[in-house]
């Protein structure tokens, strides 16, 4: 479990391909503080440290995971959103977050507004896939709060430590962005499909 509060960028160091399988190797000042077993959320995907060696460590994205988020996208250079599993018992900055993307995104607009920015998002709508204004939206394993919503859209506002200290600086329009959409929303979404039958 996440909270969505990224903890710093990491930087793809190597990819290589296993069958269906890619290993990311990523550097990271948290490199050090890891163990094997452990989860790690990279652009809000939950994967497992397979391998430690200085200052990188290695996960694996097997081909569903690649199917349904951005780390296919990924190369050598790219910066990734890191951010380390919750402890229990410490406070709750963001919001609950699982580790399992939704689905994919892209960016239809980056507005500049005075020192803050205003990114627009489409999607695919569909149960349990919905965004509320006020509600909680996780993009790339950054929790956010909704702006506007609409139906397969919604905004948020970013402050400028936000878009310093994760990949919102790099988005453009058409950037691949994952998803996941409020945990609770979509246990509500799934109990009232009963009743719309």
């Amino acid at each position: 479990m996440f909270t969505g509060i990224i903890e710093t960028l990491a930087e793809v160091a190597r990819l290589e391909t296993e069958g269906g399988n890619l290993h990311l190797t990523l550097r990271s000042p948290l490199a050090r503080e890891l163990k094997i077993d452990q989860s790690l959320a990279h652009n809000g995907v939950c994967l497992t440290v397979v391998d430690i060696a200085e200052d990188t460590y290695t996960v694996t994205a097997i081909a569903e995971t690649l199917s349904r988020t951005n780390l296919g996208d990924l190369g050598p250079g790219s910066l990734v959103n890191l951010e380390r599993a919750m402890v229990l018992g410490a406070r709750l900055d963001g919001h609950l977050v699982q580790g399992h993307v939704d689905q994919v995104a892209h960016c239809t607009r980056v507005e500049a507004h005075d020192g803050s920015w205003v990114f627009h998002f489409a999607y695919t709508a569909g149960p349990g896939q919905v965004t509320i204004e006020k509600g909680s939206i996780t993009v790339d394993g950054v929790s956010l709060t909704v702006v506007d919503s609409g139906p397969g859209t919604f905004s948020v506002a970013i402050i400028p430590y936000t878009y310093e200290h994760t990949r919102f600086s790099q988005y453009r329009e058409g950037s691949r962005v994952n998803l996941e959409f409020d945990v609770i929303g979509k246990y509500v979404a799934r109990l009232l499909e009963g009743y719309t039958r």
